[in-house]
């Protein structure tokens, strides 16, 4: 279900095994295909965040990029 100008959400179920099935729609979407990986990202405040394996080079970098003062960003 799309919420706001390119931006989506999508409902699922947790099963017994702690697994959850991505939406056929989103796995379209994020061209994710059987035997792909994806990066699970966990924050306590801000929750969890899954990526592709094809965005997961791009965001790492982000994340570790120092700025101009040497803290990381």
């Amino acid at each position: 279900m799309e919420c706001m100008g390119g931006k989506y959400a999508w409902m699922v179920k947790i099963g017994e095994k702690g697994q959850f099935v991505i939406p056929k729609e989103a796995r379209e979407m994020f061209e994710l295909n059987p035997g792909d990986e994806i990066l699970v990202l966990g924050d306590k405040k801000r929750g969890l965040a899954i990526l592709p394996k094809s965005k997961q080079h791009d965001f790492i970098e982000r994340i570790f990029k120092s700025d101009v003062d040497g803290g990381i960003l």
